[in-house]
């Protein structure tokens, strides 16, 4: 039965919104992502399906990932590129699907600047990026002007391919945000010096695509709402540009957060949700268009507070359409409580795009895949048994019952989870708490029998047509004298609250686990769950006023509760294998707390003196009252095992499959995947 807005609890944010000749259904944008769909063979189908997907789930506006207006603005050599109409044209069929569903489309024109890793990248001056080996070349009047044309010519071809309208990004250190700052706009001419001048080439962008495409068409600017480096914009010349921009033809003022360059985290699970709403506020105080807040913004009730305070008139979400594309279609049927919540964690989105894959999703398996996945119910249920609750078999329990199959989960503890129960242990991590709602609330809904308590014995898996072994894993303990001695603590006992760390700690591995506990041991709970606090730990302004809202080093040291040795025996940097988009982050947030690390180690015992090591074939002592093992996984197959010498077949997923660090990514895959298989 509908719900009235009231009725939802959410009637802010479902509520419909002016924005230039259009009204939208609700205060909500799909925002944009790099997915690399384009580039895979079948790339116009899986694009469909991927934005249809979130039309039907009621975003009132998806906005495309990048494209560059022209050939130097585009952020790798297979870029997308929107500067040809007859390339453009081809665009139409998604157009055409996502407006089916009662959404609008706008195509986001990027010009990647010195952020392109091109040879021929340009910017207003010749300064290099820090994440790029490219110099920039110093563009030219001529170019300049060429470029703000290229834009117009790109708008109009995404209007005639059947875009409802374009977000220009003027944020995150891309080519039009490198003009507004003097951190990269050093110039003398009329492009640079002066707030007037550097404001320049965005104004006459938004002019000029509005000039070309008519007062219909719908404008997004992209504006940095805050910087996040050093010579960054203050917030009197964010204020001015926004009105500017008003003036010049845009109908929306969506903010973004931070440069790719910044060394403070601006998206992933450490930023508290909401971090970034004032500067939001900052904007809409300037202008009197709809202004959107966006980044760390993944639950209705956060959108729907962040609206009614006045701070922004509507959000954007990106990731949380991976996680959940139909989280408005659920808000508005009053089912908030379904909703798959994205937890920040980059891992299948940023991580899979920075490594040239299409777009993922850690709690979604579909997301960018939606053509390989079927939702009709299954021909003959089956009767299914899932050993373990842990993601694996959560997800695997989940998928077969939503497909009509009997499922039973038999789970040794009391509680779902497994190791994720470790994982949300670890600061920012906590929004596994999302995950382990929303996996056990689909079980119920969809009547997977819970056997909680019990550990299944082989005579328990009798009768059934499927047998799931999801048992996971256990900590690795290497052979080493002394590895007995009370001041040993695997990270399974730190991290469960079995156990607790003493004011000196060696942690053995520097793995994801490792990395994860060291964080744990030395940082305050308040750091990722106050924006204050956040704030105050990274040097931001929490007022975003200062020039690039920075009142300080963001690398400044920090009070740590403990001192902490991280050590590993690889000679590599510690940490090399994390995630590309959050290593950095966590690399940091160790280094601020004055956690050492000591590569190419070899473990030699453990006695009352502490940890003995070989580094660099010399002996030394590192007195610790505790040692913690973070040296691996072993997968845990003794039900496995007994099943296989009777003969029964089972089929193992997650860490009983494979042991490789605390790896929910696949769990959840392998588990859905092998749920659509029965």
């Amino acid at each position: 039965m509908m719900k009235s807005l009231d009725e939802t609890g959410y009637w802010a944010l479902l509520s419909p919104i002016s924005a230039g000749r259009r009204t939208l259904r609700n205060r909500v944008i799909m925002g944009s992502m790099h997915t690399r769909l384009e580039t895979e063979p079948d790339g116009i189908a899986r694009q469909i399906a991927f934005y249809a997907e979130r039309a039907r789930g009621e975003a009132a506006i998806l906005v495309t990932g990048g494209f560059s207006p022209n050939a130097d603005g585009i952020f790798d050599p297979d870029g997308p590129r929107i500067d040809d109409r007859d390339e453009a044209l081809k665009l139409r069929p998604i157009c055409e699907a996502v407006q089916a569903e009662g959404s609008l489309i706008c195509a986001q024109l990027l010009h990647a600047g010195r952020y392109a890793k091109i040879e021929d990248c340009v910017a207003p001056s010749p300064i290099r990026a820090p994440i790029n080996r490219y110099t920039p070349r110093e563009m030219s009047d001529a170019d300049i002007r060429r470029t703000i044309l290229d834009f117009a010519e790109a708008a109009a071809n995404a209007q005639a391919a059947g875009f409802d309208g374009v977000e220009i990004m003027g944020s995150e250190g891309y080519l039009i945000n490198e003009f507004t700052v003097t951190h990269t706009n050093k110039r003398e001419d009329d492009w640079g010096g002066s707030v007037e001048n550097r404001h320049r080439f965005p104004v006459e962008i938004v002019r000029a695509v509005r000039a070309a495409c008519g007062p219909d068409f719908l404008i997004i600017y992209r504006i940095s709402a805050a910087d996040l480096i050093e010579e960054g914009a203050p917030t009197e010349e964010i204020a001015a540009l926004a009105q500017k921009i008003e003036k010049a033809g845009a109908d929306i003022l969506n903010t973004g957060i931070g440069w790719h360059e910044a060394r403070v985290p601006t998206i992933a699970y450490p930023v508290p949700r909401g971090a970034w709403r004032k500067a939001a506020a900052n904007v809409k105080a300037a202008v009197s268009i709809p202004v959107v807040a966006s980044n760390r913004i993944n639950t209705p009730d956060i959108a729907e507070d962040i609206i009614v305070s006045g701070e922004a008139d509507m959000v954007s979400m990106a990731r949380p359409f991976l996680a959940d594309p139909h989280f408005v279609k659920k808000v508005r049927e009053g089912r908030a409580e379904e909703i798959n919540t994205c937890i920040a964690c980059n891992q299948a989105c940023l991580d899979f795009i920075f490594s040239d894959r299409p777009v993922g999703c850690l709690v979604n398996p579909r997301a960018g895949r939606e053509t390989e996945f079927r939702d009709t119910p299954a021909e003959l249920p089956r009767k299914v048994a899932v050993v373990g609750g842990g993601a694996a078999g959560m997800a695997a329990a989940a998928e077969a019952a939503r497909l009509g199959h009997d499922v039973t989960l038999f789970e040794a503890t009391d509680e779902l989870g497994g190791q994720l129960n470790l994982a949300r242990a670890a600061p920012g991590k906590n929004e596994f708490n999302e995950t382990l709602r929303y996996y056990t609330g689909q079980m119920r809904k969809h009547g997977a029998k819970l056997r909680l308590g019990q550990r299944a014995q082989a005579d328990d898996l009798e009768g059934f047509d499927h047998v799931v072994i999801a048992t996971g894993v256990v900590p690795r303990i290497p052979d080493l004298p002394g590895i007995d001695h009370p001041s040993v603590a695997t990270y399974a006992e730190i991290l469960s609250g079995a156990r607790v760390a003493g004011e000196t700690v060696a942690v053995m591995g520097a793995g994801g686990i490792g990395h994860d506990v060291a964080e744990f041991l030395v940082t305050e709970p308040a750091e990722v769950h106050n924006t204050g606090t956040f704030c105050s730990t990274w040097g931001v302004d929490p007022e975003f006023a200062a020039p690039g809202s920075l009142v300080s080093d963001p690398l400044a040291p920090k009070p740590s509760r403990r001192r902490v040795v991280m050590l590993q025996r690889k000679t590599s940097k510690p940490g090399v294998g994390l995630g590309v988009s959050t290593r950095w982050i966590l690399r940091n947030a160790l280094r601020k707390h004055g956690v050492e690390a000591l590569c190419g180690v070899v473990y030699d015992s453990i006695d009352d003196d502490g940890l003995h090591i070989l580094l660099d074939g010399k002996p030394r002592v590192i007195a610790v009252d505790t040692i913690i093992l973070c040296t691996g996984q072993e997968p845990e197959r003794s039900l496995a095992d007994e099943l296989a010498s009777r003969g029964v077949a089972v089929t193992m997923i997650g860490g009983a499959k494979e042991a490789a660090e605390l790896d929910a990514l696949r769990a959840i895959d392998e588990g859905v995947r092998l749920a659509q298989s029965f």
